[in-house]
């Protein structure tokens, strides 16, 4: 009986582990996904900001040689 139970408890411990390891592993993806995607986003803004930037001075430029 004694075996019995020190492998149920093994079994148990093993299931939660593997349970609560996915459900870490699942939340550490998610803040890494969402942090990665919001670093994506303002870089995205700075690079439209730039790029906007950069037509104005072209279209300065042009006017100035009209």
């Amino acid at each position: 009986m004694v075996v019995g139970r020190s492998t149920t408890w093994a079994y148990v411990r093993i299931i939660s582990g593997t349970i609560l390891g996915g459900v870490l592993g699942f939340y550490v993806m998610d803040r890494l996904e969402k942090s990665y995607k919001e670093k994506m986003n303002e870089r995205l803004r700075k690079y439209e900001s730039d790029l906007k930037k950069k037509e104005e001075k072209l279209n300065e430029f042009a006017e100035e040689s009209l």
